[in-house]
């Protein structure tokens, strides 16, 4: 498959997963606890895809051991309790709007430092990019309350959005001695056992059996697209292009959130939406622009 048509399926079906995953969030922090909630997320993610790494022979990557424990704490401990405490303060949009913009840039920054090369086109689809998305967050925020404590929520979000940014910067280290599949199990269970401690400063996991089937739905959606099918393409995406242009991915996430919201809950975006999704689309296809398998990391990885 050529390189352009592979990246662009990677990108959509990443932001597909991951759009919806706001949804199934907001709807599982408001029926159960957000730690207790994110620690099952991972710890079943991370078995399964240690099974399907397993049965495939996949490497998991542990001569990298003491990266893919970084990863874990930065990526699967600190965003999720970032962010899914975020969304008990504050609603699902907020989230899926700052998170998504402040990925690329934070990620290409912190790539810069580690070796990865920023091009011309590079830049001027991430400016155009950031311009479309504060087009959007401008347009789906106005007229909205604003509360101290959404507010924390919203800076919650931030914080989330700088430790995803790192996760993804040392996945395109971590999967030259792993495999997506590999890397990716390893994190979601480290990051499992790190959350699991504070689950017990909110119900103690003695509410588990008691949770509604609707919270284990959303669970299910998290496990298997935003997690199984999301992480490891957008790992497979860091690997073959690098993480600066893979976190891109990030700017579609708002942009299809607007579309499930017209398909699913049968709302309206406004013509500044529009405008300002069609400038996102724009941005990316810029920064891909001529965008080969290269060497993003690579000659870090081997330092």
């Amino acid at each position: 498959m050529p390189a352009p048509v592979l990246t662009v399926l990677l990108y959509v079906t990443v932001a597909l997963c991951w759009s919806g995953s706001w949804t199934a969030g907001k709807l599982g922090v408001g029926a159960v606890p957000p730690i207790e909630l994110s620690t099952i997320r991972f710890a079943i993610a991370g078995l399964l895809m240690l099974a399907i790494a397993r049965a495939t022979g996949s490497s998991l990557g542990l001569v990298r051991w003491k990266l893919l424990l970084v990863a874990a704490f930065f990526g699967i401990f600190a965003y999720n309790a970032l962010v899914f405490v975020g969304l008990t303060l504050g609603p699902a949009s907020d989230g899926a709007l700052i998170v998504p913009t402040l990925n690329p840039v934070l990620t290409v920054f912190i790539a810069t430092f580690l070796g990865e090369r920023l091009t011309r086109t590079k830049v001027a689809g991430i400016t155009c990019a950031t311009v479309g998305a504060i087009v959007v967050v401008a347009s789906a925020q106005s007229g909205a309350a604003v509360s101290s404590e959404r507010l924390v929520g919203d800076l919650l979000m931030v914080g989330g959005a700088a430790c995803w940014s790192v996760y993804a910067t040392i996945g395109a280290i971590t999967t030259r001695a792993g495999s997506p599949v590999g890397v990716t199990a390893v994190a979601c269970v480290a990051g499992a056992v790190m959350l699991f401690p504070f689950g017990f400063l909110e119900r103690g996991y003695r509410d588990v059996p008691a949770w509604p089937a609707s919270a284990w739905l959303d669970i299910a959606y998290l496990v298997v697209f935003a997690t199984i099918v999301g992480f490891v393409l957008f790992y497979y995406a860091v690997r073959h292009v690098g993480a600066g242009l893979a976190s891109m991915v990030s700017y579609l996430v708002p942009l299809f959130a607007l579309v499930q919201a017209v398909v699913l809950l049968n709302e309206r975006p406004t013509p500044l939406e529009l405008v300002g999704g069609a400038i996102i689309l724009l941005g990316v296809r810029l920064a891909t622009w001529r965008a080969l398998p290269g060497t993003a990391l690579e000659d870090a990885a081997s330092a």
